[in-house]
């Protein structure tokens, strides 16, 4: 048993295969500016993406214009690993191009704990100079 290198033949090996790896979708990151939590809905916001989006971000924003959806969701369709998919819906937040999707219900319940959460992150957002000192 040698180390022999894959071939062409080997059933094993993807040839064709057009894998990106987690790190060049990311640049490069490992972690998302915003807190996302795998159940965290996401819509398309007023504004238009500001600079041009990467083809797993454009993905990402075609399916939530479609209907506000789960971080979950949109990394079982993009084939991406959830932490690889909150970077690009960070990205994404950062841009303007996506928002967080409250249902109105949940609004009205101030013990919600995703309303609690996007509050959080939009105070830690503001203040980010205070957090530092």
């Amino acid at each position: 048993m040698g180390s022999e290198m894959p071939t062409d033949n080997d059933p094993w090996v993807e040839v064709d295969a057009e894998e990106v790896r987690p790190y060049a979708v990311t640049g490069g990151r490992t972690r998302p500016r915003h807190t996302l939590r795998l159940a965290s809905r996401l819509a398309p916001a007023r504004e238009s993406p500001t600079g041009a989006l990467g083809p797993e971000a454009e993905q990402a924003h075609a399916l939530c214009c479609a209907e506000p959806r789960s971080v979950a969701e949109i990394a079982a369709l993009l084939r991406q690993p959830a932490t690889v998919t909150k970077i690009i819906l960070s990205d994404l937040l950062d841009q303007g191009a996506l928002r967080m999707a409250v249902p109105d219900s949940a609004i009205t319940d101030p013990r919600n704990a995703d309303v609690l959460e996007a509050c959080l992150a939009g105070l830690r957002r503001k203040f980010s100079a205070a957090e530092a000192s």
